[in-house]
């Protein structure tokens, strides 16, 4: 997506704060608080001490020729920006709301087709005015990774080689279902020796239409092979298909509505790998059959959804360690 200059130009000045100071309607930015603004919408980039505005120009032209979401939507770093820029508590020379900043960004905005408006939520958003369509940054676990999150991974990385089932699914499983909007999370666990058709978690997810799907979890640790049996920590595809199929013809019961209910969806996750044999055995299978209740995430799924999610590494999850922690000072 391209942007004209003077756009650029305009949109840098508010983000830079170049007004007077008496009559400015934008915080005002050096270069160490602009590295911060970037770093605030999920970005890497840091002023290299050129000329302010220039730079955000810059900034701004790269980060709209990143990907977009849609035809007629400015790639998510870019509705973030907006919505950083617009911040109602940065409020300068006018009340909360903002409108004398609102009415100078649109009328940046309007040659390129989009209008910025306040919602409910006090965040500001993009409309596309001839399609009517609005921006709204979505946690993307396909989107480039900035160094900090990168770091993260790692840490989780680590985390997971040593973990057990059980700590796979109450310390990243549970927590992460829950922060992409799964409901009533119950965690049948191990301890107990009683799993009920191989069901570690159950959950269920209400649609925008206030109707129920009910989930399951199968959880593995290991990796996930298309073996003819299961060794060590390596987990046979097929046995974990047949757990799921168990799954789905077996009730759960949901105490907030006190009745007996069946699952709709299977997810199949694996802590490790699961290999490349295992998802063409898998896919073969649920084609065959025309089932599309059976999904599965493998490790690197689990990573870039807790990445993008910004969920808070698990208890005992550590930097990795550098040279300096072999000195014996």
């Amino acid at each position: 997506m391209l942007f004209k200059q003077r756009t650029l130009m305009q949109i840098a000045d508010m983000i830079c704060g170049n007004f007077e100071a008496d009559k400015t309607l934008f915080v005002y930015r050096s270069s160490k608080y602009l590295t911060e603004f970037f770093a605030d919408c999920e970005t890497d980039y840091e002023h290299d001490g050129s000329t302010r505005n220039a730079w955000v120009a810059e900034t701004l032209g790269a980060i709209l020729a990143e990907p977009q979401p849609g035809p007629n939507t400015p790639p998510d770093s870019f509705a973030r920006v907006i919505d950083r820029l617009m911040d109602q508590t940065e409020a300068k020379n006018e009340g909360s709301d903002r409108p004398a900043a609102l009415a100078m960004l649109a009328g940046s905005l309007a040659r390129e087709g989009f209008e910025p408006f306040y919602a409910e939520d006090k965040k500001c958003y993009l409309r596309h005015i001839a399609t009517n369509t609005i921006a709204t940054p979505q946690a993307n676990p396909h989107r480039p990774f900035s160094a900090a999150e990168l770091t993260r991974r790692d840490q989780l990385i680590a985390w997971l080689d040593k973990a057990s089932e059980d700590e796979l699914i109450e310390e990243v499983l549970l927590p992460l279902f829950r922060q992409l909007g799964f409901h009533r999370i119950t965690a049948a666990g191990h301890k107990d020796k009683a799993l009920e058709y191989g069901k570690d978690v159950w959950m269920k997810f209400i649609l925008p239409t206030q109707h129920v799907l009910y989930f399951g979890i199968q959880a593995k640790k290991g990796k996930l092979d298309a073996a003819g049996m299961t060794k060590g920590e390596n987990a046979n595809i097929a046995e974990i298909h047949n757990q799921a199929l168990m799954m789905l013809g077996h009730e759960i019961f949901d105490p907030e509505i006190g009745k007996r209910v069946l699952v709709d969806h299977a997810f199949i996750v694996a802590g490790g790998e699961i290999t490349k044999a295992a998802r063409n055995w898998l896919g073969n299978k649920l084609d065959a059959t025309k089932r599309s209740q059976v999904m599965f995430m493998d490790r690197d799924d689990i990573l870039n959804l807790f990445v993008v999610s910004n969920m808070p590494l698990p208890s005992g999850a550590l930097p990795p360690a550098s040279d300096d922690d072999d000195l014996p000072f």
